[in-house]
This record gives structure tokens, C-alpha cells and sequence, in this order.
């Protein structure tokens, strides 16, 4: 793959940066059932027409616009509530640089998986190290998660 911090996280989900047009080509090749970006449509490296492309190739498409400088919990929900629509299918997660998108992957593989911290940094710590915005991010969905979890009925 072309893409930028490509890595197969378990045999239905892998995270890259942004895909190229060859690497849509591939899709299908290897069993791709559903993309989702989290990168805006106006990031700098963004694949014009990216969305018709994977559709083209009768793929589910899914765009989750994540600003760099404010990531938001409902934005992870509706990522969470998106996994769990396409449970069962082979997904590939990207932005631009994977960075967005192993933060995601990150708190899907711990809060809703229920992984080791240590299990879930798989792809995350190969790609950044957050930085204080995405840091405070990761630490108030786990603190969202955390206090759920307290609650009678414990859903977050």
C-alpha cells in the first residue's frame, strides 16, 4: 500500500494514513467490506473524490470529519456506533497520517473491546505520540467511559 502508517490491527480492521488511488484499486483484493476517514475533506493530502472512487468498487463509505485541533467525544460515539452498524465486515479506518485514526482505534480496542491499555497501543505507538490536545482527548473519553461505568445501569 501506498498509504502512510499502513498496519493490519486483527484480520477484519486495518488504519493507514491517507489511501491513494492505487491503494483503492486494492481494496477488493484484500476483502475490504467498508472505509471510514476521519480526515476533513480539505486536509492537505486529501484524495479528491476519494468517497466516489471506494463507491465505485461497491464499497460503504463513511466520512467521520475530525478537526486536528478539536477532536470531540460525540465524533468517537458515532465512530463507536459506526463499528458496531459494520460488525462482522473487514474495515479499513484512515486520515491522513493514521494519527486521528489510531487514537480512534485506541479507544475503540480499550473502551469497547475492553483491552489492556498496553494490547490496544497496537497501532497507536507506532505512529505518535499524542500530542497535549489528542492527549487530553484519549484522557476524557477514558474519563467519560470511567464515570459511566460508576453510574446505575453502567453504559457510557
Amino acid at each position: 500500500m501506498d498509504a502512510i502508517n499502513t498496519h493490519q490491527v486483527f484480520d477484519w480492521l486495518w488504519t493507514s494514513g491517507q489511501l491513494s488511488e492505487d491503494d483503492i484499486a486494492r481494496l477488493p483484493a484484500l476483502g475490504i467490506e467498508a472505509v471510514v476517514n476521519l480526515a476533513l475533506p480539505t486536509s492537505t493530502n486529501a484524495l479528491a473524490g476519494e468517497a466516489e472512487m471506494v463507491a465505485r468498487l461497491g464499497i460503504p463509505y463513511f466520512q467521520i470529519p475530525v478537526q486536528w485541533e478539536n477532536p470531540r467525544i460525540e465524533q468517537l460515539e458515532l465512530f463507536f456506533s459506526l463499528l458496531a452498524a459494520l460488525q462482522g465486515r473487514k474495515l479499513w479506518v484512515h486520515c491522513a497520517m493514521n494519527m486521528r485514526a489510531s487514537v480512534f482505534v485506541y479507544l475503540y480496542r480499550t473502551l469497547v473491546l475492553g483491552e489492556s491499555a498496553v494490547d490496544a497501543a497496537f497501532p497507536l505507538r507506532e505512529v505518535w505520540q499524542p500530542d497535549a490536545v489528542w492527549q487530553s482527548f484519549i484522557d476524557a473519553a477514558l474519563a467519560r467511559h470511567a464515570e459511566a461505568r460508576a453510574r446505575p445501569g453502567g453504559r457510557p
